[in-house]
């Protein structure tokens, strides 16, 4: 069970995690660099500025950009860990786990980690003003934490009360609110700020589906070999 669950987490995780980053490069990174010229003060907001894809894209750099892909495979890596612990545990109690489930265990695995956050904290490009980073940190590993959970009532509860505690945990962080700045500031326009917010929760829902589908595909392909 125990080489299962590291051979499938490694595979699916480092999939997942080399597709993101190529999606990341192609469409995430020339607009948090466009962000970047503003930061740095060689753009104004002037009413006109170049397409991010165009200006913000500087070409490939070996060390900046290869370091991006190594992280981002260890950290769909780490994803991929915690995702197949909790497809085992839910096979041991009757689910079934394969590909298909999967991707409804990546859209669910995005959701708590991406968009549930994103609806109180949403990406910022640099230089927009915003609170320290321990409060946020804090803020999220629990916003994270009680969709997780309350996903998981959703999905596998089998009393009403159950439904009614996944509606209270997954609506609690927004409640409590997340940590914000005292004023809202930054150089770069709002459609940036937009472009970049909308951009990196698509490749985050995309990465996170084929970290789904790989894990369950996976999973599955290592118990067939196994049986």
């Amino acid at each position: 069970m125990a080489m299962r669950l590291i051979a499938s987490a490694l595979f699916a995780g480092a999939s997942a995690g080399l597709i993101a980053a190529l999606l990341q490069l192609f469409a995430v990174q020339p607009v948090l660099l466009h962000a970047e010229l503003f930061e740095s003060g060689e753009l104004v907001q002037n009413g006109s500025a170049p397409v991010p894809w165009i200006a913000g894209f500087a070409g490939f750099d070996p060390v900046r950009d290869g370091l991006s892909v190594l992280f981002s495979m260890l950290i769909y890596t780490a994803y991929g860990f915690v995702l197949m612990a909790l497809m085992a545990f839910a096979e041991d109690r009757g689910a079934t786990v394969n590909a298909r489930a999967g991707l409804a265990w990546g859209m669910a695995g995005f959701i708590a980690a991406h968009f549930a956050p994103a609806i109180s904290l949403p990406p910022e490009v640099p230089g927009v003003a915003a609170a320290d980073v321990a409060p946020r940190q804090i803020w999220w590993f629990a916003c994270v934490a009680t969709t997780a959970l309350g996903l998981w009532l959703i999905a596998f509860g089998r009393a009403g009360w159950m439904y009614l505690a996944a509606i209270v945990l997954i609506a609690a962080p927004h409640i409590v609110g997340a940590p914000e700045p005292e004023e809202m500031t930054g150089p770069a326009p709002t459609e940036i700020g937009a472009l970049f917010a909308t951009r990196a929760l698509g490749v985050g829902m995309v990465a996170w589906i084929f970290l789904g589908l790989f894990a369950g595909y996976f999973w599955q392909r290592e118990g067939q070999r196994e049986g």
